[in-house]
């Protein structure tokens, strides 16, 4: 670290050997040791209210606590939090890490600040690294192991954690997927029967009891059922009772046997007493049976058609979203526009959307598109999205439904995407963790403890943005930032 680094700390002498026994790491170290050590430290005196060193930057010396009292904090979520604090002669920080060379990126993972004027030793942190490797060879195949390991175990429960989401969102857009497909079947099963009775009530009608100016005026009828069909309003229940009592005692003025067996049909096609009337002018009272039915055939086949169009329609959809949400036919860095990535998440998250939580969609469409990871950020609004679920449903819905918002806009040069949930917030002492590997709130066996984890080197790491959290009862709001610009 160069002597005029941060706020004009100044570099002094070396430090005593005797006096470098003083301090409990190096207590056990030789004369000889103790004195490359000595020759290679320098004494820093940095004043109160200066900066050591900034997180993110190089980590180029490691520092040993002389005298004074110094904080280290952290940034998170574009606050500074303060992690720990010591006036502890011998206390150390920096460039703890050097030992693992270029296997890790090495920066500084914290900011050190002086709280009153203190003295400090300050190594190099090549020298720091090359004294652990060839002094402590014990030690370091202990560090070793702990670092792979540590890094073995991430990787795997970091993988786990993906697959466990996927399944859970593939079980939910399976059951989704099933509903309109199973719909379908069943309609196109009541389609064959309907046109079955459909012919066998031409035959009826149209046995040589017909004229061809008769025939023509009940195709004509047909026509206009099929166009009433595609028209007919929407009723509520009470509305759609009280007209099917209205055709059940028509039909059965007529002398139409079983009418209200065919009422409800003809009601939801558009129906009412004086279309029916039409029918009965245009063919004579024996044939006004069939005639009636055959309508209704004709109608019930136009709604089943249309039950049918609406179910396939629906798993197109399901399939364009996952095809969205997966983007396996697409390059893993590309322009998107972030609404479509949001749109395909919350369709895939249909099948575990409790029905008492109400989904918001608030977008800004001026936004431009950007440039991104869009599978990866897909797995980000996955995880925010599920906690936010997991919170409300925490709650038990005692006293209101749930409220999941999802919302969009610009913040600076940068483009916003807010999860925001009507849970019971997350607490004060919790919220300065809640991006640390593996610590989790939830039940052993519910969580890994890396959704949040991941979802902060996915935005912060690769795409340069941010993310934060606004947290309180009945609110918590995670805020992604992704700069409008490439960088």
């Amino acid at each position: 670290m160069n002597d005029d680094d941060h706020d004009g700390g100044t570099a002094g002498d070396r430090l005593d050997p005797a006096r470098l026994r003083e301090l409990f790491l190096f207590e056990s170290l030789t004369e000889e040791q103790l004195a490359e050590i000595s020759a290679l430290g320098r004494v820093q005196h940095r004043p109160s209210g200066s900066t050591v060193y900034v997180e993110g930057d190089p980590a180029e010396c490691f520092f040993v606590l002389l005298a004074g009292s110094v904080a280290l904090t952290r940034r998170v979520r574009g606050a500074d939090v303060e992690v720990t604090r010591s006036d502890h002669r011998g206390a150390y920080a920096g460039a703890t890490q050097a030992y693992a060379g270029d296997r890790m990126e090495q920066v500084y993972p914290n900011t050190m600040r002086a709280l009153t004027d203190v003295s400090l030793f300050a190594l190099p942190a090549q020298a720091f690294a090359t004294a652990i490797r060839q002094w402590f060879p014990m030690a370091m195949h202990l560090l070793d192991g702990l670092f792979v390991a540590m890094r073995t175990n991430q990787t795997v429960i970091g993988e786990r954690e993906r697959l466990l989401a996927l399944g859970s969102l593939t079980a939910g857009l399976t059951h989704e997927l099933n509903n309109p497909a199973a719909a379908a079947v069943r309609a196109t099963a009541v389609l064959r029967e309907r046109i079955s009775g459909m012919r066998q009530k031409l035959g009826m009608v149209a046995d040589g009891r017909l004229d061809g100016a008769q025939l023509r005026r009940l195709v004509g009828l047909q026509e206009a059922a099929v166009q009433r069909a595609a028209k007919a309003p929407k009723r509520s229940a009470l509305e759609a009772s009280d007209a099917e009592d209205e055709l059940t005692d028509w039909l059965d003025d007529h002398a139409v046997p079983e009418g209200w067996e065919i009422a409800p049909t003809l009601v939801a096609g558009g129906f009412d007493a004086d279309g029916l009337a039409e029918v009965a002018a245009a063919v004579d009272a024996a044939d006004l049976m069939p005639a009636v039915r055959w309508l209704a055939y004709t109608v019930e086949t136009e709604l089943l058609l249309g039950e049918i169009e609406d179910a396939v329609g629906r798993i197109s959809g399901l399939v364009g979203a996952a095809k969205q949400y997966s983007q396996l036919d697409r390059a893993p860095h590309q322009t998107v526009d972030v609404h479509e990535l949001l749109d395909a998440t919350l369709a895939i998250f249909t099948g575990k959307i409790p029905a008492q939580v109400r989904v918001e969609r608030d977008y800004d469409r001026s936004l431009p598109p950007v440039a991104a990871y869009a599978a990866e950020l897909n797995q980000v609004w996955t995880n925010l999205i599920d906690n936010a679920l997991g919170a409300m449903a925490s709650t038990g819905f005692d006293t209101s439904p749930g409220v999941l918002t999802v919302r969009t806009g610009r913040l600076d040069d940068h483009l916003s995407v807010e999860i925001v949930d009507t849970g019971p917030g997350i607490p004060a002492e919790v919220r300065p963790r809640i991006f640390e590997p593996f610590f989790t709130t939830k039940p052993i066996g519910e969580g890994t403890g890396l959704g949040l984890d991941i979802s902060y080197r996915i935005v912060v790491k690769k795409h340069g943005g941010d993310i934060r959290v606004e947290s309180g009862p009945g609110r918590t709001t995670f805020r992604v930032l992704l700069p409008l610009t490439a960088g």
